[in-house]
């Protein structure tokens, strides 16, 4: 039978379906660890490839070269200043991107004519650019505080909108999961960290915490109150938040994924569009680690250290023993989900009876 997507979404909304997100934290935060930890290996080994922008150095670029073997560039290099071979890769179908060590102008203009003989174009071909190892790492160390002034910034954002330090550590935590995961991906695959790089990087982290605020809002929203009562407890109310903003969740990073899969995917892969590879990865990357922080990570942490403070402990405690009680009794024992799916389904309803009552207003003027 085939699944429909309105309806699911629906029932998810009211808590007539729903998936057991936090109580199963702990094999998110388990599989949050591993990924993470394995991130952090590969910055270690085999580590970031920074871009000349960031370490300095000479970058020659040849284009519509007839052959893209890279063993050509490594012997035109060192016929002219010897030493270790240079870092070479392909640019596009057609072209290699060459990158040594700062050299001097004749050095460069003698390298450029090697490259050109060896590719067999003409020198017109081959462009060549040079960064100061200086000026690298100024522009290296301002892009590192950039990130951590904007880490802040939005710490402090969570905590001044929120009003609840464990959403406010949560959301940070999440973040930096997106962070290291796009990092540690970039240092896998093997692709060059440059500006645009980085700009990936803030970009992915304030979609994420985009996505974070909008699930913490309704966790707010439902939890409002819920020392009140005692038909559900905290972490069951965070839960149906969590199933309630899961179809737009999906459908934001459905809509947010496909162009950027296209400009990764079919204008570098198949068009070689050169540069558009730097911030696409950490685009696909970020947004799809932030889904699943915003999902998996940010709300279960949430709940796991609202439910170290006291008053929470003993509302858990007494919703469930009532329950244990009501099973005892032979009573409904589903008073937990039903309280729950009561409060979805009055919430879904509410806008619609609004819309109503002005029809049955015009209906008994007349």
């Amino acid at each position: 039978m085939a699944l429909n997507f309105s309806q699911w979404g629906n029932d998810l909304y009211t808590g007539r379906r729903s998936y057991k997100v936090v109580s199963k934290r702990r094999i998110w935060f388990t599989v949050g660890f591993c990924v993470i930890a394995a991130c952090a290996i590969l910055l270690f080994k085999p580590g970031l490839q920074l871009g000349i922008e960031f370490v300095g150095g000479t970058e020659f670029k040849v284009s519509d070269a007839a052959t893209t073997e890279q063993a050509l560039a490594g012997d035109a290099v060192q016929s002219v200043i010897g030493g270790d071979l240079p870092q070479v890769s392909e640019l596009g179908n057609n072209g290699v991107r060459v990158r040594t060590v700062t050299v001097s102008e004749a050095e460069a203009q003698e390298i450029k004519t090697a490259l050109a003989t060896a590719y067999e174009v003409p020198e017109e071909n081959v462009s060549t650019s040079a960064v100061g190892a200086t000026w690298g790492a100024g522009v290296f160390s301002t892009a590192v505080r950039g990130c951590i002034i904007f880490l802040v910034l939005v710490a402090i954002a969570m905590v001044l909108y929120f009003r609840n330090w464990a959403m406010s550590v949560s959301a940070i935590t999440a973040l930096l999961h997106d962070l290291v995961v796009t990092v540690g991906v970039y240092a896998a695959v093997g692709f060059e960290v440059t500006p645009a790089t980085l700009i990936g990087f803030l970009t992915v982290l304030g979609y994420s915490m985009y996505d974070t605020v909008v699930v913490f809002d309704k966790v707010r929203e439902n939890t409002a109150g819920v020392l009140d009562q005692t038909q559900y407890t905290y972490g069951e109310a965070a839960n149906l938040a969590v199933n309630q903003t899961m179809v737009r969740s999906i459908n934001t990073s459905v809509v947010a994924l496909l162009p950027v899969a296209s400009i990764l995917f079919i204008g570098w892969a198949l068009l070689g569009a050169g540069t558009l590879q730097d911030i696409s990865l950490a685009l696909f990357v970020g947004m799809a680690a932030g889904t699943y922080s915003s999902i998996f990570l940010a709300t279960p942490l949430e709940v796991f250290l609202r439910e170290r403070e006291t008053k929470i402990r003993e509302h858990t405690a007494r919703v469930l023993a009532k329950r244990a009680a009501a099973i005892a009794a032979g009573e409904d024992t589903g008073v937990g989900l039903t309280a729950l799916a009561g409060i979805g389904a009055m919430k879904a309803g509410g806008h619609q009876g609004q819309a109503a009552q002005p029809r049955r207003k015009a209906r008994s003027g007349r």
